[in-house]
């Protein structure tokens, strides 16, 4: 993606259902699972470049013992820094206490049962260490200690924080991860006490048996599904309980990605897919899908369940997650990224009139590579057609050279843009920085046949279109070819997203500024008064009663209307080249990817009730010139 965007968290959990020596004996060392969740975060590590974090639970530790440990940073590498913090622990201890897996778990921190790790990727806020998760509401009765990470972003935060308060809570901090830290708190809290006064009227007065009872008995399912009830958004939350019971719970719509396997040795979760298979070299069919509205536990017996907290939505799975932000690796989301390339092709060659002798393919790195395999598989087919055509034509004057010559034709590919990684700009002021941007990437030379070639450029998106007017097609026009090609393999992004990505505000949108720019083409700006009353008379409303008002306005024109007017606003003064940006449609993405047909940043059509009020919030800001966060 040229211009980047902030996106999701990462979540890895581990659970040993083995004692520690077990691990010890079986492959050499007690650290199994620790070894092994730094591997899992290491496989997502392109979800965390803001934070990462560990916790680690001992089980049955005695009191007075500490039985959990926490590391996070901040810092720059921060998943390298984290597992060296952690492993200074070791360092220094003879072999034969490294080899001492009880001794190990007595005297050492993380050499735990129970871990859970997060990789943070923030969509707003500081970057400081209060917002690096895992997040920790201790207390000094086990079941009611808790730990939390996740992936997510809830739209009322306001309305849980309220309910907080009239809980009688007083709420240090208003943030979603504070408040769901709490909510799911105060419900544990509320199915310890339950237990506790029913056992109480059952006569059992050893407060020590009690403590066990409730361990064994507590009810997360119940917990979980309390906590939730009003919770607005997209998530996937794991957390555990000092009790050593855990969870990985998952929006009812399904928005946030994760996935888990189990054996009779650990149980393992993930965002991400092939993180789990590459950690413990599992065959993709093991692995199971965390299905929407639903909660992994893990007792602290080690028994599994996966259970429905609340009640499951539409699936609204976010494709943006399958086109850009998960690792391409996973086998499906690798052929999803190539269809969408694949699908372009016919709206290439209509653009380039046909011409394909005359046009240069490329992308941009890294992560639009297998798109354009796709795109070159796409335009290969209509080479073919072409040739077919050609050959036909021919009718009875076919002889070889002519055939030879039809035959030879082929997709030229090239390498045009490179990216200089080692450049860079934070440390300029702005009328200096800016003559960098347009450096930040290098062009190949002698490849383009000056003003006849077209130069056909695929990104996997496009949303606020900087880079591609500071940087990208200023250095291609160099080149002097005839035109330049950008194509999106996602479509239009219209919309803000509440559900993990960074993208909350209308103006840094070019499909949203290519609308205003035709509205005053056309001179309907008065249009832009009208949703603006319209959106300000339901900020009181509830939200099923909330109506998505700029939709209408980009029903006024045509997709390609939009896109032609991008196309202008993209292309820098004095470039002689013709530009035409090509989005891909929303048709053709759930063509290509029809298991995850969350498209809301493209359509407007939000999976949650607090979706539309997030978008009118947004253009409400717009409006008033305020650049604060839509939700």
């Amino acid at each position: 993606m040229s211009d980047s965007i902030k996106h999701e968290c990462g979540l890895a959990f581990i659970r040993l259902k083995k004692p520690l020596k077990y691990y010890q004996k079986k492959y050499g060392t007690a650290l199994f699972g620790l070894l092994k969740l730094q591997l899992l975060m290491q496989k997502q590590r392109n979800r965390g470049q803001d934070g990462a974090g560990v916790v680690s639970i001992k089980l049955d530790m005695k009191p007075g013992k500490v039985f959990i440990n926490r590391q996070r940073t901040n810092k720059q590498d921060n998943l390298k820094k984290l597992f060296d913090n952690i492993y200074k622990n070791y360092k220094g201890l003879s072999k034969k206490k490294i080899n001492d897996a009880k001794w190990l778990k007595a005297n050492v921190p993380f050499a735990g049962e129970v871990l859970l790790g997060h990789l943070r990727y923030g969509t707003h806020g500081s970057n400081s260490m209060k917002n690096v998760h895992p997040v920790i509401r201790r207390s000094n009765w086990k079941t009611r200690t808790l730990v939390l990470a996740g992936n997510f972003n809830l739209t009322n935060v306001n309305e849980l924080f309220s309910e907080l308060v009239s809980y009688g809570q007083h709420p240090f901090r208003k943030s979603d991860t504070i408040t769901v830290l709490e909510k799911i708190g105060h419900f544990l809290d509320r199915e310890v006490q339950r237990e506790f006064d029913s056992l109480k009227k059952k006569g059992i007065d050893d407060n020590v048996e009690l403590t066990k009872t409730i361990s064994d008995k507590l009810d997360l399912k119940t917990v979980l599904t309390k906590a939730s009830k009003s919770f607005d958004g997209g998530y996937v939350i794991g957390g555990m309980v000092g009790n050593g019971d855990a969870f990985v719970m998952r929006d009812p719509n399904g928005i946030r990605p994760a996935f888990y396997y189990e054996d009779d040795e650990i149980v393992v979760a993930a965002s991400e897919r092939p993180a789990i298979q590459t950690a413990f070299d599992i065959k993709i069919e093991k692995i199971k899908e965390l299905k929407r509205g639903h909660a992994l536990i893990v007792k602290t017996n080690g028994k599994t369940s996966e259970v429905p907290f609340i009640k499951q939505g539409n699936n609204q799975s976010c494709s943006f997650e399958r086109i850009y932000f998960s690792r391409g690796t996973d086998r499906d989301i690798y052929l999803e990224r190539k269809e969408l390339g694949f699908t372009m092709a016919k709206m290439v060659m209509k653009c380039i009139d046909f011409d394909l002798e005359n046009t240069v393919f490329s992308f941009i790195p890294n992560t639009a590579n297998v798109a354009f395999n796709g795109l070159i598989k796409g335009m290969r087919v209509e080479l073919n057609k072409e040739k077919k055509k050609s050959i036909l034509a021919l009718g009875n004057n076919i002889d070889e050279d002519k055939l030879e010559k039809i035959l030879s034709k082929n997709i030229r590919i090239d390498i045009l843009v490179v990216k200089d990684a080692k450049l860079r700009t934070f440390i300029l002021q702005d009328n200096s920085r800016s003559e960098l941007v347009s450096h930040v990437y290098d062009v190949t030379y002698g490849i383009i046949n000056d003003n006849v070639d077209t130069i056909v450029l695929i990104d996997d998106s496009i949303v606020r279109g900087t880079t591609l007017k500071d940087s990208i097609i200023s250095i291609l026009s160099r080149l002097n070819p005839k035109k330049i090609v950008i194509l999106s393999s996602a479509p239009q992004i219209r919309y803000p997203d509440c559900y993990g990505i960074d993208m909350s505000r209308m103006n840094e949108f070019i499909a949203f500024r290519a609308l205003v720019e035709l509205l005053k083409d056309s001179n309907q700006t008065y249009l832009l008064e009208e949703t603006y009353q319209k959106c300000l008379k339901q900020e009181n409303l509830p939200n099923d009663q909330i109506v998505n008002e700029v939709k209408k306005l980009y029903d006024i024109f045509d997709y390609e209307t939009i896109s032609n007017k991008i196309a202008k606003l993209v292309t820098p003064e004095g470039i002689k080249s013709k530009v035409s940006v090509i989005y891909q449609t929303v048709e053709n993405l759930h063509k290509a990817i029809p298991n995850h047909i969350g498209d809301w940043y493209f359509t407007g059509n939000y999976p949650t009730k607090g979706g539309n009020r997030v978008v009118n919030k947004a253009f409400i800001n717009y409006m008033k010139g305020n650049d604060n966060r839509s939700y």
